[in-house]
C-alpha cells in the first residue's frame, strides 16, 4: 500500500503543494482572526452542582471578585499633602474607563439622625472628609469620626499596620475584553505617580488585576517562546544538516502547522487561552522531529543508492507508515484531554489532536514535494550520519543491552523502586498565583494583602430559609446566629471579617446611639423595633453620596425575595489542599447554628470554584493518561500484531513516567493542573522513539534471517542516530519553557525534557536487552 501512495505523492507532487498551499493561505486568513480570550477560562462543566451553584448566586447577587484593590502603608496618610493627593487620586481612578465605583477613605461616609417632620426619624449618610481641598484641622476632625467607626476596621483599613485599601468595582464586561489591559495601565500609573510622589510603595492586588496581569504574561510569553522554538530548532536543523535549503524547509513546515493550529481556532470558534496558548510552540516541537525522521532516511537511503528519486520513493514508502503512527500516538497523548468533561481542557486536546495530525499532512505532502526540487544532497549534508561521537555512543550502548543485561535490569529497577517510594510523597495542591515566582510583584502584592487584610479570595455563604419571605419570621434568631458564624470566620487567621446584613445593622446601630462606637452590635429586641424605620434611609442631596448609601449596601446582600441572605468573605491563597479543611469547618459550624429543617447553607464563590476546577482538571487528567495507555496500545498491538512487541513498547515507556513522577515527589513538585499535563504530553511523544525503533526491527528481522540478537544490534546503529537527534531536538524544544515566569511552565519544560531523555536511554538500552532476552527465553 505505502508503496502506491509514495509513488501517487511522487507523481501528483505539484498538484499536492500548490492545493496544500492554497489550503494554508485560507488557514492563515482565519488565523489572522483568532483572539485572546479574556474570559476566565472555565474549567468545570456547566452540568457541574458547584458550577450551578455559583452561577445561581451571580443571578440573584451580581458577580463576586470584581473588586480590583490598591493599598499604601504609610502613618503619614492624614497628613495635609498626603491626604489632599490620596483624595485626588480616588478621583482620577473613578475616571478610568471600567471603573464604577470607588471605595476609600477620603469617600467614606457616617451616618447621623434626622427628625422629620412627621416626627419619624432617618438615617443620612454625610461625608466624613468633605469633597474639597481640606486643612490639617478638617483632616484631624474628620480622622477622629472615622476611627470611631468600626465598620470600616479590617474592611477599608488596618490600624495595627497604618494599611489603607481603595476598593475599585470594576465593570465585568470591559474586563473581559481587551480594554482591560489598558484600564490596568491606567491604574497602575496614577496609582505609582501618587506613590512616587509620596514616597509610598503601591500594592495592587484583587481576581481582576490578577487576572489581567497573568493573561497579558501569558500573551507575551506566547510571542517570545514561538521565535524561540523557531530559532532554536533552526540552529539545530543547521548544525545536522549542514543546508540552508532543508533548513528553511523544515522550519516552513513547523510554520504552516502553526498557521493551520490556529486557524483550527478559529474555525472552531475557541479563543486563546491560557492553556492552548502553548499549542503554537508545541506544534514546533512535535513539527520538527516529522522533517527529521523524514530527510535522515532520505539521506540514508541516497548514501546507498546514489539516486534521488529512489531514496524519494524509499523515504515515502518506509517512513510514512512510521511517522504516521509516531504522530498518531503523539496526537493521542493531547487528544486525551478532549475525553475529559473540562471545557478548557477540551480544546486544548481538540486542537492539539486535529493540529499534530495535520502536521504529518503537512510534512507528508511538503517534504518530498520540495525535495524533489531541491539539489542532490552533497556529502556535507549526510555527514552526520557517519558522526564518530554519535557512533561510539552508539557502540556503548550496544555493549550494555547486549553484554551487560543484567547490569542494566538491576538500575533500572532500582531507580524505579526508588522513584516509587517518591511517587508516594507527591502532593496534589494548587494556589492562584503559586505559578509566578515569590518575587514577583503580583505574588508580593497578593502577600501583602493576605498580612494585612486576610487575603482577596472571594468565598460567599448563602443562608437559605427555603420559603418566600422567611427572612421576616424570626429574623432576630437568624441574624443572631449569623453574627456567631460572623465572629467564628473573623477569627480564622486565613479569613477577614465577613461582610454582610448584620454588619450594616450594627453600623445603623451606633448612629441611633450617636455615633457610640460602644453601640457597634447587633440590634436586640428592645431597640430593633426603634431602628427598623432608620433603615429606610434619607438620601442627603447635598452629599452626593445617593448611590452609595447603606441602604445599597444592604439590599445587595438580601434577594428580592426575602428568602436568602449571604455573607461575603475574604479568603487567603492557602491552596487546594487546606482550603477544603476552612470550608468544612463553615460547614460545620453553620450546621450547629442554623436548624436543617429550617435553613440550607451552601458555600459558594471564587474560592468554591477554585477547589472544584483544580480538583476537575487533576482528575480529568488522571482519567486522560489511563486513555493515552489504553489507545496508544490499541496502536502499537495494530502496527505489530504481537503481544510481546506490545509490553515491549509499553515498558520502556512507562518507566520514564515513573522516574519523573519520582522526581516530582522527592524534589516537592506538586500535583495540579499544569504538572499533571506533562505525563500524557511525554508519553504521546516518547512512544515516537519506541514506535521508530520497533519498526526497523521488524522490517530488518527478515533480512537476517530471523536473527533477533543481530537485528536488534543493526537497529541500535541504524535508527540510534536519528532518534538521538530527534530526542535533541525534542529536549530543547521542551527546555525553551524552562525560561517562563510561570512555574508550571517551567515544570512542563525541564520535566518533559527529563522524561524525554529517560526514554531515549530506556528505548536505546533497555528496549533492545529485553529484546534480546525474551528472544532467548522464546528459543529455549
Amino acid at each position: 500500500m505505502w508503496e502506491s501512495i509514495a509513488r501517487f505523492v511522487l507523481k501528483y507532487r505539484l498538484a499536492l503543494l500548490v492545493l496544500l498551499l492554497g489550503a494554508s493561505a485560507f488557514m492563515a486568513y482565519r488565523a489572522s482572526k483568532e483572539k485572546i480570550g479574556y474570559e476566565f477560562a472555565r474549567a468545570i462543566p456547566v452540568d457541574n452542582p458547584k458550577y450551578i451553584a455559583y452561577q445561581n448566586f451571580k443571578t440573584k447577587f451580581g458577580d463576586d471578585g470584581n473588586l480590583l484593590l490598591i493599598a499604601v502603608q504609610t502613618d503619614k496618610l492624614f497628613t495635609q499633602q498626603v491626604f489632599n493627593d490620596y483624595a485626588a487620586l480616588n478621583k482620577q481612578l473613578k475616571k478610568i474607563n471600567g471603573i464604577e465605583e470607588v471605595l476609600s477613605v477620603p469617600l467614606l461616609v457616617n451616618f447621623i439622625k434626622e427628625q422629620e417632620p412627621d416626627s419619624t426619624e432617618k438615617l443620612i449618610p454625610i461625608r466624613i472628609f468633605p469633597d474639597h481641598i481640606l486643612t490639617q484641622q478638617q483632616i484631624d476632625s474628620g480622622k477622629k469620626i472615622f476611627l470611631t467607626l468600626p465598620f470600616y476596621k479590617g474592611l477599608i483599613y488596618n490600624p495595627e499596620t497604618d494599611t489603607y485599601l481603595i476598593a475599585l468595582s470594576v465593570n465585568r464586561q470591559l474586563f473581559n475584553s481587551s480594554q482591560r489591559t489598558e484600564a490596568v495601565s491606567a491604574i497602575i500609573n496614577v496609582g505609582n505617580a501618587f506613590g512616587s510622589k509620596n514616597k509610598i510603595e503601591m500594592h495592587y492586588s484583587g481576581l481582576p488585576f490578577i487576572r489581567t496581569s497573568m493573561s497579558d504574561m501569558i500573551k507575551k510569553e506566547m510571542k517570545v517562546f514561538l521565535i524561540g522554538s523557531i530559532a532554536l530548532s533552526a540552529i539545530i536543523l543547521m548544525i545536522f544538516f549542514r543546508s540552508i535549503g532543508t533548513t528553511i524547509m523544515s522550519l516552513l513546515v513547523v510554520i504552516m502547522g502553526v498557521v493551520w493550529s490556529l486557524g483550527t481556532m478559529n474555525l472552531l470558534g475557541y479563543n486563546i487561552s491560557l492553556l492552548n496558548a502553548l499549542l503554537p510552540s508545541l506544534v514546533v516541537v512535535i513539527g520538527i522531529p516529522n522533517c527529521i525522521y523524514f530527510l535522515n532516511k532520505y539521506h540514508s537511503s541516497y548514501n546507498d543508492t546514489g539516486n534521488k528519486e529512489q531514496a524519494l520513493f524509499e523515504m515515502i514508502r518506509k517512513m510514512g507508515i512510521v511517522t504516521l503512527f509516531c504522530n498518531i500516538t503523539a496526537a493521542i497523548g493531547f487528544g486525551v484531554f478532549a475525553l475529559t468533561k473540562s471545557p478548557v481542557l477540551n480544546e486544548f486536546g481538540v486542537v492539539a489532536g486535529i493540529n499534530i495530525m495535520l502536521l504529518f499532512v503537512i510534512s507528508f505532502i511538503f517534504i518530498p514535494a520540495m525535495l524533489s526540487f531541491l539539489p542532490e544532497p552533497k556529502p556535507q549534508h549526510t555527514k552526520y550520519l557517519h558522526n564518530k561521537w554519535l557512533l561510539a555512543i552508539l557502540d556503548k550502548l550496544e555493549i550494555w543491552s547486549v553484554d551487560h543485561r543484567k547490569t542494566v535490569y538491576f538500575i533500572t529497577g532500582t531507580v524505579v523502586v526508588l522513584s516509587i517510594v517518591g511517587i508516594f510523597r507527591l502532593q496534589s495542591e494548587g494556589f492562584i498565583v503559586d505559578d509566578l515566582p515569590k518575587t514577583n510583584k503580583i505574588y508580593t502584592d497578593l502577600k501583602f494583602f493576605e498580612k494585612n487584610f486576610k487575603g482577596v479570595m472571594p468565598l460567599e455563604i448563602i443562608i437559605d430559609t427555603k420559603k418566600k419571605n422567611g427572612l421576616r419570621s424570626n429574623y432576630l434568631k437568624t441574624l443572631e446566629d449569623m453574627d456567631s458564624l460572623s465572629q467564628y470566620i473573623a477569627a480564622s487567621p486565613d479569613m477577614a471579617r465577613p461582610l454582610s446584613l448584620i454588619e450594616g445593622l450594627k453600623f445603623a446601630r451606633q448612629a441611633y446611639y450617636d455615633g457610640d462606637s460602644l453601640s457597634y452590635a447587633l440590634p436586640n429586641q428592645f431597640d430593633a423595633a426603634v431602628i427598623a424605620p432608620l433603615l429606610k434611609f434619607k438620601p442627603d442631596r447635598n452629599s452626593k453620596v445617593n448611590k452609595t448609601n447603606l441602604g445599597q449596601l444592604l439590599k445587595s446582600f438580601v434577594d428580592s425575595n426575602q428568602q436568602e441572605i449571604r455573607m461575603s468573605v475574604n479568603v487567603a491563597d492557602i491552596g487546594s489542599k487546606k482550603l477544603p479543611a476552612v470550608l468544612h469547618d463553615i460547614e460545620k459550624k453553620s450546621a450547629q447554628l442554623f436548624d436543617s429543617t429550617k435553613y440550607n447553607v451552601e458555600l459558594t464563590g471564587g474560592s468554591v470554584t477554585f477547589i472544584e476546577q483544580s480538583r476537575f482538571i487533576i482528575n480529568g487528567l488522571r482519567l486522560s493518561i489511563m486513555w493515552a495507555f489504553v489507545l496508544i496500545a490499541i496502536c502499537m498491538l495494530y502496527l505489530f500484531r504481537s503481544i510481546k512487541i506490545l509490553l515491549c513498547s509499553l515498558i520502556p515507556n512507562t518507566i520514564p513516567l515513573i522516574i519523573t513522577a519520582g522526581v516530582m515527589g522527592w524534589k516537592g513538585v506538586a500535583l495540579k493542573p499544569s504538572t499533571v499535563l506533562i505525563f500524557s504530553i511525554a508519553l504521546g511523544i516518547a512512544i515516537d522513539i519506541t514506535i521508530r525503533f520497533l519498526v526497523n526491527y521488524k522490517q530488518e528481522l527478515a533480512n537476517n534471517n530471523g536473527d533477533e540478537k543481530k537485528t536488534v544490534v543493526n537497529t541500535i546503529h541504524t535508527t540510534g542516530i536519528s532518534i538521538i537527534y530527534t530526542s535533541l531536538v525534542l529536549i530543547a524544544g521542551f527546555i525553551i519553557f524552562c525560561f517562563s515566569d510561570f512555574g508550571g511552565t517551567q515544570s512542563l519544560g525541564w520535566l518533559t525534557s527529563l522524561t524525554l531523555i529517560m526514554a531515549t536511554l530506556t528505548n536505546l538500552i533497555f528496549l533492545p536487552a529485553l529484546l534480546i532476552t525474551l528472544a532467548k527465553k522464546h528459543k529455549g
